[in-house]
């Protein structure tokens, strides 16, 4: 009886420690959600500023040029942002499945980036012709050089017609999160039309001072670059939330373990201890009747 209700114990322990794990990761999920969510509203009025500059490109007395022609043979480029780390549920399942059928649907060649190993497993499980595995960015201040790498790296495959798409999981309430595509080259010409179109917001109008093609060539550097941040930032945002999501499962599971098992510890030791009165009872009547006799 003792060495049952000494396993008892040690499982006790053990789910206790393993709760204070889930406790801590609850805590830190909790955290980065925060600086994450912060750093994308943060981007809202730098997007809008680099959109407003771009209207003025675009609303210059010269049409807006069509996009480039496209090759005989367009290789789709793609960036997916999944996890490295694991403890998330099926964040890396469904968006890896997007992405799969999204591509499917494109003409031409596909070569994938992928942001995380996890994601990165299943899209070559998938048969993708993967271009490099990135590492997921640990905080905000991580991003920027995850995205002057993306840029770099893919630099040599735009151009010419080729295109690039990106996708992640994008945070919409609580731990819900849906998958998103993004095409950012070639630019979008109802966008850019409608961007033309946008009014300026005062009365004084800009001037394009250092030559409409070097001003267009940074702002576009600049959009692409906010949008690789902003996907990236949503995209770490929403897997802290489905990892805080899984934490909290999990910690209910440890509450609801630990309850059963001390059920159980306090029944044995109960039992233990009836046995050991009733020994005690027995023996006294037996001296008593001893005694007697």
């Amino acid at each position: 009886m003792s060495d049952t209700t000494a396993s008892l114990r040690r499982k006790i322990d053990t789910a206790g420690d393993l709760r204070s794990v889930v406790r801590t990761m609850k805590a830190l999920a909790a955290s980065n959600i925060g600086q994450y969510e912060k750093a994308v509203r943060a981007l809202a009025d730098y997007y809008r500023s680099v959109e407003l500059g771009l209207s003025i490109c675009f609303n210059g007395n010269a049409p807006i040029a069509e996009a480039a022609p496209r090759q005989a043979e367009v290789t789709v480029n793609a960036v997916v942002f999944g996890s490295d780390q694991g403890l998330v549920g099926r964040f890396n399942d469904v968006l890896a499945d997007f992405a799969v059928q999204a591509l499917a649907e494109r003409p031409g060649k596909a070569q994938v980036w992928a942001v995380g190993e996890r994601v990165h497993d299943r899209l070559a499980d998938a048969g993708l012709i993967l271009a490099g595995l990135l590492a997921v960015p640990a905080s905000v201040q991580a991003i920027t050089p995850l995205v002057g790498q993306i840029l770099v790296e893919s630099e040599a495959s735009l151009g010419g017609g080729n295109e690039l798409h990106l996708f992640h999981n994008r945070p919409t309430s609580g731990a819900i999160y849906q998958s998103v595509q993004q095409r950012l080259l070639p630019l979008d010409n109802t966008w850019r039309r409608e961007l033309a179109q946008r009014p300026w917001p005062s009365r004084n109008l800009p001037e394009v001072v250092a030559g409409d093609a070097t001003t267009l060539r940074a702002l576009i550097r600049e959009y692409l670059f906010v949008s690789l941040f902003r996907a990236c930032a949503e995209s770490l945002a929403s897997e802290n939330a489905s990892r805080l999501a899984a934490m909290q499962r999990a910690d209910k599971n440890i509450d609801d373990l630990l309850e059963g098992l001390h059920g159980t510890f306090h029944r044995l030791r109960q039992g233990a201890i009836d046995e050991e009165l009733f020994d005690v009872i027995a023996g006294f009547e037996a001296m008593s009747k001893s005694g007697r006799a």
